[in-house]
């Protein structure tokens, strides 16, 4: 990977497909440096949810060596589409539903910034439901009487409040734009991982050492009772960080080079997450030694202090660990996508806000009931289909224009990129099949009663497909990739450097 940055015209002035937002950023405005991106994921995975997976694997019947090794090599194995994709970012200043106008077309491009916009809403809202009820927990330790207020909504008032400070507290960062974004992210990343260090001195000083949860052994052993449990839940933690894997352009349009973004997300994601996970494990050991059982919730533990100076710091690290993660892996996203959708009416800012009030009235914090249903419901399915979509990008960039694209095609109606009436059908059926074979045979499991424990039948959406299921991310990027690829290549047209294939 070439650390070069092409000096790209902007979009057409009078194209309804631009504005300032999408347009591409120009070379000496690309200031992000590899401190910056690796701050940017230490500073998006210290955060509750992401504490709280190797949780969701434990319930499931794995140690803890087993939970920590999955996580580790989920996020190995995601930072490849990472780098694919973030390519394009540093060496042509777009975003991702302008790269995806590559492959999708100038209004199909709409259909992945959708499909990810939706996504990031539903987890704009689990986050900041799950940061509204930390200050409502440490807040009421502070103060006292919180739990007495009145019910409103089935939720009590004080709740609500700390709920709607919480978002309006995101949305106000985000509206100043991704310069404050970034300042945020160095000094929030450095901080958050002070916090939680400082968690598991307390609770191995309380403790005595870090207790009986490090001798639990597994349910299942490293035999073959092991792998159908760990398959699904590595596609599972895939789909964790699955989302980024596509707008990651949307920050290393940024970057000062390929050098800074490779080695900032090297640097930053797969060590962070296995790191963190480490952690939360020593620390949720230790609490089952000083409590007689495990408290995988950050939150709820440090409640149990009764020092006010320590129930504040931890209110202030719950804040800056969730504002971090949501605004730069929820936010941004949305906002360039909804732009994508209108230009000429919907901004940056303008998508932040949609975003902020849909992520909220779809009420998504229920899929994390259950680890059944967190991770290999919610995790799973969305996993699967955003990596049908990364297939397609990888191809189109890398397979199929080498690198190459005409930037202000990216924006004109009628050029290369346009196809037919704006829409790639290609890329279209690529999406499809590679996303009924990735989730089409999404099925639930049963316990040891019998019931069922998920939304989707026992022997799958699709019987024939129930076996790839456990695989969905894989299967959908790897075949919407070939897919792709094979259609492209027999459109009966060269398209390195640029040229478009027929329609």
């Amino acid at each position: 990977m070439t650390d070069t940055a092409i000096p790209t015209d902007t979009a057409p002035p009078d194209s309804r497909f631009a504005n300032d937002d999408l347009r591409p950023v120009p070379p000496e405005e690309r200031r992000w440096t590899t401190y910056n991106f690796a701050a940017l994921w230490v500073g998006m995975a210290h955060n509750i949810p992401s504490w709280t997976l190797a949780s969701g694997l434990v319930a499931l019947g794995m140690d803890w060596k087993q939970a920590v090794f999955t996580i580790a090599v989920a996020n190995v194995i995601v930072l490849g589409p990472m780098l694919l994709t973030g390519h394009a970012g540093p060496k042509y200043g777009i975003p991702f539903p302008v790269l995806a106008r590559a492959s999708f077309g100038l209004r199909g491009a709409n259909l992945p910034a959708l499909i990810r916009a939706a996504v990031a809403c539903c987890w704009f809202g689990i986050q900041t439901w799950i940061g509204g009820q930390g200050v409502f927990v440490l807040l009421g330790k502070v103060f006292g009487g919180w739990a007495d207020a009145s019910v409103i909504g089935g939720e009590l008032w004080t709740l609500w409040l700390c709920f709607v400070l919480f978002w309006a507290l995101e949305l106000a960062i985000i509206h100043r734009g991704m310069e404050t974004l970034r300042r945020f992210e160095n000094w929030a990343a450095p901080f958050v991982l002070v916090g939680a260090v400082v968690l598991l001195v307390w609770i191995a000083h309380k403790a005595g050492g870090l207790g009986p949860l490090l001798d639990q052994p597994s349910k299942h052993g490293w035999g073959r009772d092991f792998w159908p449990v760990f398959f699904p839940s590595l596609m599972g933690m895939i789909g964790f960080w699955a989302t980024l894997s596509l707008n990651i352009p949307d920050f290393t349009r940024f970057g000062k080079g390929q050098r800074a973004q490779v080695w900032g997300q090297t640097l930053g994601l797969p060590t962070t997450m296995t790191a963190f996970a480490l952690l939360s494990v020593l620390v949720t050991s230790g609490s089952q030694a000083v409590y007689g059982v495990p408290i995988w919730d950050p939150v709820e533990l440090v409640a149990r202090t009764d020092s006010v100076f320590g129930l504040l710091f931890a209110l202030l690290t719950v804040l800056i660990a969730t504002i971090s993660v949501n605004i730069a892996a929820n936010v941004v996203s949305p906002a360039y996508d909804l732009a994508n959708l209108a230009p000429r009416f919907i901004t940056f800012r303008t998508g932040a806000l949609i975003t902020g009030v849909v992520g909220v009235v779809i009420f998504p914090w229920k899929l994390t009931s259950t680890p059944e249903l967190y991770i290999f419901t919610w995790l799973g399915v969305v996993g699967g289909l955003l990596g049908t979509v990364a297939g397609i990008l990888i191809a189109d960039y890398w397979i199929i224009r080498r690198t190459v694209l005409d930037v202000p095609d990216l924006y004109r109606p009628g050029g290369r990129y346009w196809y037919r009436a704006g829409w790639n059908w290609r890329a279209v059926a690529a999406f499809a099949i590679g996303g009924v074979l990735a989730v089409g045979g999404s099925y639930s499991t049963v316990d040891a009663k019998g019931a069922k424990q998920g939304p989707f039948p026992v022997d799958g959406l699709i019987p024939a497909l129930k076996p790839l299921a456990d695989y969905g991310w894989a299967v959908g990027l790897g075949a919407a990739l070939v897919v792709y690829a094979g259609l492209m290549g027999t459109s009966g047209r060269k398209t390195r450097g640029g040229a478009a294939p027929s329609p």
